[in-house]
């Protein structure tokens, strides 16, 4: 570790020299066995190129630790993925966030997502505070082409969307859960698109094609797959390969465990190996290979009980279970082949090291959490490593690692060499380490959870950079009997508008002046038509009817392996234009509302859509 970065991280912890020791007990010291060999024969690094290296990230969406056949799971096999571990690096200990986007915002910052103003996992609550530099925005600014293929969970609104934060190219989903895998809504640049075949096959193809696009130039690929988050959805020929499948490991809690949703988890990971698979071999195919760094890791334990070797907690917790996961990084010539890298290390890290290793500079005037792998991954037994803590968090819940001990959420000291499923708390043992690490996690609460709760923030509309504005029903508030279809909010819409004394408001600042064009997506019943409803905000008012019927089915379910319990079934829905408005700037509550009402319920609403006119 750099004495920079310790001088850092100590002033974000609030500590002088005394509190050095205290978190870095083994600086000056070296880290035991830096590099593992597993293979006899491995490569020497060769000296960096001058050429600037690509860089791939792949990432899985509820994967855990031991969903994979190179960790030594027998009920899957996952040849692609593997193959990284054969070719590149694994690291035995990395660690994430209980749940998806917190670990994304600190992948993309090198910073714990509570600095950047995470909180939550949807209505608004995953957005990624605006003065936080991105990954993204490092390698463009260094000329990179950069491009994002799938669940993004950061933000969905101009300048938190995607393209705002460093990707020319986007294609996939904002929102954290989605109601179909096929053929589903999703966007390209912020313009509604409907996806084509199976979600992970769709997004691969993007990706893709981008590779092929940029083949002559450094890029940045991004591929953030949404598997095997529920729904469990999957194509036939690889359910097939698993529906009857006999499970010869099985979870710490095997009572709990669900054997189909379990089943339906390995086919949607051998589905997304394949996929991986399919970019491996397009780099091949383009020559791409030797000068292209390629990650792959999850972002939060698995989500059900399943196999994961006996450690203790699932997606949610921070337990060893819920925030070890997959890291594995390829670099032909550069990285050893079958490197074991046993140190600790984190989402945190992965924004210093891509730029360490790729020569790309960090102009951040914030300091880093994270820290660059650099010298684990290229120098093995010749690198000066210190012990170090890693801190994970969850709705107000800490937990802190060091290489041997993790102490818990409760105050609970645990050894992770002797006991790794966490079940006996060795404090008493150990005073001064667990009082060492209670004051780590007491100072990390006062110093970075400090004013989380206190965001108040409001959705942004009107930007000419990126004129329309897409506020989901996700984001909205119901008011009266107004329901949504479901309970997670993520991909839901709001149904059983039964009065015109209910209504819908979004929380909104329009940053623009301006006229707007203003449309609701919509279904409503042939017996329902004719309602008139109103979109204000402060005294600028609208007013449409809703004249033609569209009801179209739900969809979903038809393709469910086992049922779902959060995501909401979805459907098709029809744009109710409304006439210009002039908005005024400031903060406000959009509101719709209905001022007639003929038939039994108003309509059903996905999403309102705002364009700011006379921009592009």
């Amino acid at each position: 570790m750099k004495t920079t970065l310790r001088c850092h991280v100590l002033k974000r912890l609030g500590l002088g020299l005394a509190g050095f020791a205290l978190l870095f007990p083994m600086v000056g010291k070296t880290a035991p066995s830096t590099f593992l060999p597993m293979e006899a024969a491995s490569a020497k690094p060769a000296a960096d190129k001058k050429v600037s290296p690509n860089i791939v990230i792949l990432l899985a969406d509820d994967q855990g630790w031991g969903d994979l056949s190179c960790h030594g799971n027998r009920n899957l096999s996952t040849p692609q993925i593997d193959s990284l571990a054969r070719d590149g690096a694994l690291f035995d200990r990395f660690y994430v966030c209980p749940v998806c986007s917190p670990t994304r915002a600190e992948f993309l910052t090198g910073r714990y997502h509570p600095r950047g103003g995470v909180s939550g996992v949807s209505t608004g609550q995953e957005r990624l505070n605006l003065d936080e530099q991105t990954l993204a925005q490092c390698f463009k600014a260094a000329g990179y082409a950069t491009g994002a293929f799938g669940k993004w969970h950061n933000g969905t609104q101009w300048p938190y969307h995607p393209n705002a934060r460093g990707f020319d190219e986007y294609y996939g989903f904002c929102s954290g859960h989605w109601g179909t895998y096929f053929d589903p809504p999703l966007e390209h640049n912020g313009r509604a698109v409907q996806g084509r075949g199976y979600i992970i096959d769709d997004l691969t193809d993007h990706a893709l094609a981008f590779i092929e696009q940029n083949k002559a130039k450094p890029f940045l690929c991004y591929v953030p797959f949404n598997v095997p988050h529920s729904p469990m959805q999957v194509p036939d020929k690889y359910w097939a390969q698993y529906a009857g499948r006999e499970l010869t490991l099985r979870g710490t809690k095997a009572a709990a465990e669900d054997i189909q949703h379990t089943r339906a988890a390995l086919a949607m990971c051998a589905c997304m190996d394949a996929n991986i698979g399919r970019i491996l071999q397009r780099l091949e195919e383009l020559g791409l290979s030797d000068n292209t760094i390629v990650v792959y890791f999850s972002d939060n334990g698995p989500n059900g009980q399943r196999w994961n070797d006996g450690m203790k907690g699932i997606k949610g917790s921070t337990d060893e279970g819920g925030v070890r996961v997959p890291f594995l990084v390829r670099w032909p010539g550069h990285i050893p082949k079958g490197s074991r890298v046993p140190q600790i290390a984190g989402a945190i890290d992965l924004l210093p090291t891509l730029a360490d290793l790729a020569g790309v500079p960090v102009a951040n005037h914030k300091p880093l959490d994270g820290i660059s792998l650099k010298p684990l991954l290229l120098r093995g037994l010749d690198a000066d490593w210190a012990d170090r803590m890693i801190f994970s968090h969850w709705a107000g819940k800490v937990s802190v690692r060091t290489q041997q001990y993790r102490l818990d959420t409760e105050g609970k000291l645990f050894d992770m060499q002797s006991d790794p499923g966490q079940t006996r708390d060795v404090s008493a043992a150990q005073p001064e380490t667990a009082a060492r690490l209670r004051a780590a996690v007491a100072q990390w609460r006062k110093d970075v959870l400090a004013g989380l709760k206190e965001t108040d923030r409001p959705f942004t509309v009107g930007y000419p950079d990126f004129p329309l504005t897409t506020l989901p029903a996700r984001d909205g508030v119901a008011h009266g009997g107004i329901q949504r279809s479901a309970h997670a909010p993520n991909c839901s819409f709001f149904t059983n508008w039964k009065s015109t004394g209910d209504s819908i408001t979004w929380d909104v600042v329009v940053e623009t002046p301006g006229r707007y064009t203003a449309e609701v997506l919509y279904t409503c019943a042939a017996a329902d038509v004719g309602a008139t409803v109103e979109l204000s905000l402060g005294e600028s008012r609208v007013t449409a009817q809703v004249a033609e019927a569209f009801d179209p089915p739900l969809r979903g379910a038809e393709n469910d392996r086992v049922p779902r319990k959060g995501e909401s079934l979805v459907k098709d829905f029809k744009p109710l234009r409304f006439g210009p408005v002039d908005l005024k700037p400031g903060r406000g509550l959009l509101t719709l509302r209905a001022l007639s009402k003929p038939g039994a319920q108003v309509m059903d609403v996905r999403q309102i859509v705002l364009t700011l006119d006379g921009h592009k």
